[in-house]
């Protein structure tokens, strides 16, 4: 009898609501060929902690508020997550910005998903400027991390139209809609092996994603 290769091996990090641990939870076993083996969270208030404990996975929660220095905070992290050998780092939702040093660590493997259409609004309050700039179109963007905010190479973004009704708050819930659809892809694409860091660039079946990384349109963001 041949035995199955283990799974890669996934660590969600949370602050919040846990609305995108929920999609990648939701596609584990039928999309994404991996496990996630622990969630952790900054804040020990954060609802993503119940959608993991509803699912069986393993919880932690390192509160930041306990450290007086980021890089102590950081440290702790670390532990935690080389406890469970992680292959992926998936950042979702996560409120904090994370040391030069813990970033190089994992570089490579750490994702984040940031909404807007980088490199457009880094940062906070990204629904609003959109607004404020007078966009006809806002986004979302999966990258790979690197130790400057939001400017590692994209991945994967998805559109949406800024409709001339539009507030923060109503533009911000269509976004989210797409976040659910596009952060699944780039995981799946990386257990799988397909999706890699090298240099400056992600690499997608060994060929040089465009610098806005694949739209959701595109016909390869549906294999």
């Amino acid at each position: 009898m041949i035995e199955e290769a283990p799974k890669p091996k996934v660590v969600v990090l949370i602050s919040g609501n846990g609305s995108n641990l929920q999609a990648l939870i939701d596609n584990l076993g039928t999309e994404i060929p991996a496990d996630i083996v622990c969630v952790i969270s900054n804040r020990p208030d954060a609802a993503g902690l119940d959608r993991a404990k509803n699912a069986s996975i393993h919880t932690r929660v390192i509160d930041h508020a306990d450290f007086e220095q980021r890089e102590l905070f950081d440290a702790a992290l670390i532990r935690e997550i080389d406890k469970h050998a992680a292959d992926l780092i998936v950042l979702a939702g996560f409120m904090r910005i994370l040391s030069n040093d813990f970033v190089r660590r994992y570089q490579g493997r750490l994702l984040n998903i940031h909404p807007s259409l980088l490199p457009k609004y880094p940062g906070l309050s990204t629904h609003q400027r959109a607004l404020d700039a007078k966009d006809k179109k806002h986004g979302v963007t999966v990258h790979f991390v690197i130790p400057e905010l939001d400017a590692g190479p994209n991945i994967i973004q998805a559109e949406v139209p800024v409709l001339k009704q539009d507030d923060a708050e109503s533009l911000a819930n269509r976004v989210q809609k797409q976040e659910y659809v596009i952060y699944p892809i780039a995981v799946k694409w990386f257990v799988e092996g397909r999706l890699q860091l090298h240099g400056d660039r992600a690499l997608l079946d060994q060929e040089v994603l465009p610098e806005s990384g694949l739209y959701l349109d595109s016909p390869h963001t549906l294999h």
